[in-house]
């Protein structure tokens, strides 16, 4: 029993109330644990060198908004990571081979991020590895992708990561919307954030819509804002659907506009805010949570809004260029055409 003991000692804490280690230390990737431990251990593990010449790969798998990025850049953080390797460099998979021009400044051994949006050719993957082995032998890379057929490259077991469960949802939206308040103390309130978890699970069960909707229910727990503020969720779940049986987070991911016309009480759509977008710096900007509480906070014209800022590394902010029906491109207008066919809902 005392060697059992002194093992134990030796192991990660877990909290039997994970989302509090979540909120009040930033120290915490909710249902992710079992994740983190095997990237942990394939980035502490020792390189054996009688092995093959290829560096040790582990592919991070999974769809939009499921925390792959998020769960790199946790494990990215430890102290034992940081004090094991020299540098972590963090490169887009579309770019490749432009690692080849910086062979000079590269030394040590290295903990190598590749992002990638698309499928990369085996030959420039090869050379990019073969690259790395002469000016770094002892590194390690993590492929980071919503694309399955990257897992091809992994020289261990890749990790999946699906969306959350019905049970760990429910649990987490819960959390995220009661903050400190006993939500014994708030019987219907909890009815309603039900219902909000179904129409999450209609989402496919997005991280993002969680935390944006949580966050503004938290800050007023009125029943009947409460009340209203579904009502936008359901009307904007199912103007976007009568499209094309699309989910809104997919559309975005696909760089598609998303009707936010419930949101905002007026016509307008949304679309990721990327540097390909034309917008002027001094443009207006607001929260989701502002617009849905008052949506005359609403400005004139084109605006940025941020729908969630994320509490754990890398910090991202969920940021969309908005913009009227009036003003859409042909694509957009076109859609947004088949669109007001749709509606009333």
């Amino acid at each position: 029993m005392m060697e059992f003991i002194v093992l134990l000692g030796g192991c990660e804490r877990m909290s039997r109330r994970p989302y509090d280690v979540y909120l009040y230390t930033d120290n915490f990737v909710f249902s992710r644990h079992a994740e983190k431990q095997k990237l942990l251990s394939f980035l502490l593990q020792h390189n054996d060198p009688h092995g093959d010449h290829a560096l040790p790969v582990l592919p991070v798998i999974g769809g939009p908004t499921t925390g792959k990025k998020s769960l790199v850049a946790h494990v990215c953080g430890d102290e034992r990571v940081r004090s094991r390797f020299s540098s972590v460099l963090h490169l887009d998979g579309d770019n490749l081979l432009s690692i080849l021009n910086h062979g000079r400044t590269m030394e040590g051994m290295m903990l190598v991020v590749v992002e990638f949006a698309s499928d990369v050719d085996d030959d420039d993957w090869q050379k990019f590895q073969s690259f790395l082995i002469r000016i770094s032998r002892g590194s390690k890379i993590i492929i980071v992708s919503k694309l399955k057929g990257l897992a091809r490259f992994g020289s261990v077991k890749p990790i999946f990561l699906s969306v959350l469960s019905k049970d760990e949802l429910r649990y987490l939206f819960k959390a995220l919307a009661f903050g400190s308040v006993d939500p014994a103390e708030h019987p219907r309130l909890v009815q309603i954030a039900d219902e909000f978890v179904k129409v999450l699970n209609n989402m496919q069960g997005s991280l993002i819509a969680a935390n944006s909707y949580a966050d503004v229910l938290r800050k007023n727990l009125n029943v009947r804002f409460w009340c209203c503020t579904l009502d936008k969720a359901i009307r904007f779940l199912k103007r976007n659907l009568s499209i094309d049986g699309v989910q809104p987070s997919t559309r975005l991911s696909q760089g598609h506009r998303v009707d936010i016309t419930d949101f905002a009480l007026h016509p307008l759509s949304m679309t990721r805010y990327t540097i390909n977008v034309s917008v002027k710096e001094e443009s207006p900007s607001v929260t989701l949570g502002g617009l849905i509480a008052d949506p005359r906070v609403r400005p004139e014209g084109d605006f940025i809004l941020t729908s969630w800022e994320s509490r754990l590394p890398p910090h991202k902010s969920f940021v969309y260029f908005v913009t009227s029906h009036a003003r859409d491109t042909c694509e957009g207008s076109a859609l947004l055409g088949r669109k007001r066919r749709g509606v009333p809902i």
